[in-house]
């Protein structure tokens, strides 16, 4: 929704995560949100196409702080040949209802690392349809031997300065977001470096007891990967990383709702404790494979066997899922552990806050999930909530 040649659209009686009560959005011929406003306060636009969504919850679209992959194509895996496939992704990310997404490079070479950055830095500014590349999201290679789960450890690299900048090379603008394990600098210097670069430092594939954890957040760490895995465990002598990132009102931790990578009773304590969306954001961290079927698939060197949308290595190591990530949000609300605007929230509003963008509000551009409970059946469901049939004048 970007010509101005578009009909306004009133959508109205709708929920709105972090709004109270019923709520009418009104987005102009630009396709812009112009007032989000409590039912009754104006009429609709005498032109405006009306959507009466009866209730349905209405979002933007997801966003994807973790995502490895899709269609077949590990993002390390990018080459001049195969990035047409960005493209693909992209439509595919957006028919699964989400707007933007940060590719994710996890433990490889140098030069992997590089080219897929250059490449991914040569596609940003000319993208068009689909969910849009924010950045990317280094997983690695600054990770903890111990735990580097399916990461290859002949590619794990010591966290210093110099090792930092080897790996940015001239691309430290493309990247958004690097998870690395903060025991390993023992300067202290590399995360305030990181920031100075404006990149979003988390921390994840780590042994950090909580005081090396809370050391790293006062050098501006704001972020944990995959909340539980590849990190110790909550122990109540050693709350660990987990436990100083729960804690801390200005840390947000992703994690993944597919049911395997962490058991709902967990993630139930998770939600808990982290305050839902305040503190939490949904990713997938879905591996190439997804939109493909389950199947055995290369992996780096190596093959993972995926099933059920669950993936592992010929060892049985957890490396990631098939699934994509609004999947999380219906299944938070089917195991019962969430309610349906704070599992919305969880996967819309809370990772653009993750990462400094805003959430569903005036002037955000109108690229809408209209939301559906079915008290019957018990089931979430969504769809694109502006159809093409209401953009344009006939």
């Amino acid at each position: 929704m970007t010509q101005a040649t578009q009909n306004p659209v009133d959508i109205i009686n709708a929920r709105v995560p972090g709004y109270k009560d019923l709520q009418m959005l009104l987005v102009n011929q630009e396709g812009i949100i112009e007032q989000i406003l409590p039912m009754g306060t104006v009429g609709v636009h005498s032109r405006a196409s009306v959507i009466n969504v009866a209730g349905d919850w209405i979002s933007l679209g997801g966003v994807d702080l973790q995502i490895n992959g899709a269609l077949g194509l590990a993002f390390p895996d990018l080459t001049a040949k195969n990035t047409h496939l960005l493209v693909k992704i992209s439509q595919f990310l957006w028919d699964f209802g989400i707007d933007g997404f940060l590719p994710t490079l996890v433990t490889t070479s140098v030069e992997k690392i590089q080219r897929s950055l250059a490449i991914i830095a040569e596609v940003i500014p000319s993208q068009q349809a689909g969910a849009k590349i924010l950045g990317v999201h280094l997983e690695g290679p600054f990770l903890n031997f111990q735990k580097r789960g399916a990461h290859p450890a002949e590619y794990l690299l010591p966290l210093t300065i110099d090792e930092v900048r080897r790996v940015l090379g001239n691309y430290a603008h493309v990247v958004k977001v690097i998870t690395l394990a903060p025991e390993l600098d023992f300067t202290g210097e590399v995360i305030p470096y990181l920031r100075s670069l404006g990149i979003i430092v988390s921390l994840g594939h780590s042994q950090a007891t909580s005081a090396q954890a809370q050391r790293a957040f006062e050098e501006g760490a704001t972020m944990v990967t995959h909340a539980f895995n590849a990190m110790p465990v909550l122990h109540h002598r050693e709350p660990g990383l987990l436990g100083a990132a729960i804690t801390n009102p200005d840390v947000m931790c992703g994690f993944i709702a597919d049911g395997k990578h962490v058991s709902p009773t967990m993630l139930q304590i998770l939600l808990r404790a982290s305050y839902q969306e305040k503190g939490l954001f949904l990713v997938s961290d879905a591996l190439a494979p997804l939109g493909l079927p389950d199947g055995v698939y290369p992996w780096d060197s190596r093959q993972i066997e995926v099933k059920n949308g669950t993936a592992q290595l010929a060892d049985g190591t957890l490396s990631g899922t098939t699934l994509p990530l609004l999947m999380g949000v219906q299944n938070l609300v089917k195991w019962g552990i969430c309610d349906v605007e704070s599992a919305i929230a969880l996967a819309t509003n809370a990772p653009r806050q993750a990462i400094g963008f805003p959430g569903i509000a005036k002037s955000q551009p109108a690229n809408l999930l209209r939301w559906h409970w079915d008290e019957t059946t018990k089931e979430l469901t969504w769809q694109r909530a502006i159809t093409a049939d209401l953009l344009y004048f006939k």
